[in-house]
C-alpha cells in the first residue's frame, strides 16, 4: 500500500501543496488543476486513489469529474474533498460511489487516517473480487452470474449492469439465506462502512432500484429482491 499512486484534484495550489506534502512520504502523489487536467492523468497512467475537490472550477466540477471517473474507472478509490459540505452533497457523492469525504479545514492526522482506511478497504475488495471470480457461475431462478466476464444473463438475454449492481447482486444471490442489512450492503457495493442506519438506507435504495428494473419482469412486485421491513434485503428463487 505504501506504492499506491494518489491524484490529488484541486483549483487551489495551496490545497494541492499540503496534501502533496502530508502524503509524499508514504505515497507516489500527483495533482491535477481541474477536473479535465484529471481526466487526462488518469487516461495516462493507473491511479489507485483520487482525492477530488467538489468545488472545482471551471467546465467540469467535481461531481461531473466523479461520475465520469467512477464510470471509466470503477476500480479506482475517490474521496472527496470540500469546504461547503453537507449531509446531502456528501449523500449524493455517495451514491455515485465515492469511497470517502473530508472537509475544509482538513487536519494531517485525519487526512493520514482517511486515505490509509480507503486504500486498505480498495485492497481487500480487489483480493475478494478475484477470489470470488474463480467460482465460475452462479444460478438463481431464470439469472445466469458469469462471474469471470461480469456478464448477467435472464432466460438466455444478457442484462447490462453497472459494477456496483453486479457487486451487489452477486452478493444477496449468494446470501440468499439470510436478511441483509442496508449498512452490509453499503460496504459491499461501495466499501463505505456506513454507521448511521438511514444514511445507509438512502444510498442502498437508489442500487436496489435500478437493480429491480433490469432484473425482475415487474419492478413493482419483485421476485427477487424482496424487502424485510425493517431489517433489510433477501435474495429470494
Amino acid at each position: 500500500m505504501g506504492s499506491a499512486r494518489i491524484l490529488i484534484v484541486d483549483d487551489e495550489e495551496s490545497i494541492r501543496f499540503f496534501l502533496t506534502n502530508t502524503l509524499k512520504q508514504e505515497y507516489q502523489v500527483v495533482t491535477a488543476e481541474s477536473g479535465e487536467a484529471a481526466l487526462v492523468c488518469l487516461q495516462e497512467s493507473a491511479f489507485d486513489l483520487v482525492m477530488l475537490d467538489l468545488r472545482l472550477r471551471g467546465r467540469m466540477d467535481g461531481m461531473r469529474a466523479l461520475e465520469t471517473i467512477k464510470l471509466l474507472w470503477p476500480e479506482t478509490a475517490v474521496i472527496i474533498i470540500t469546504a461547503h459540505g453537507s449531509f446531502e452533497s456528501a449523500l449524493a457523492a455517495l451514491r455515485e460511489g465515492v469511497d470517502g469525504y473530508l472537509l475544509k479545514p482538513i487536519g494531517v492526522n485525519e487526512i493520514r487516517q482517511v486515505v490509509g482506511e480507503v486504500l486498505a478497504r480498495r485492497e481487500r475488495l480487489l483480493k475478494n473480487s478475484s477470489v470470488a471470480q474463480e467460482d465460475g457461475y452462479l444460478q438463481a431462478g431464470d439469472l445466469l452470474v458469469d462471474l469471470k466476464k461480469h456478464m448477467v444473463t435472464c432466460e438466455g438475454q444478457p442484462i447490462e449492469l453497472t459494477p456496483g449492481e453486479f457487486k451487489l447482486l452477486v452478493y444477496l444471490i449468494k446470501n440468499r439465506h439470510r436478511t441483509i442489512s442496508p449498512q452490509e450492503l453499503v460496504a459491499v457495493v461501495q466499501g463505505y462502512e456506513c454507521e448511521e442506519k438511514q444514511e445507509a438506507r438512502e444510498i442502498i435504495k437508489w442500487y436496489i432500484h435500478r437493480l429491480r428494473h433490469k432484473i425482475e419482469r415487474d419492478a413493482s412486485h419483485p421476485r427477487y429482491i424482496l424487502n424485510v421491513r425493517g431489517v433489510g434485503y433477501t435474495f429470494s428463487e
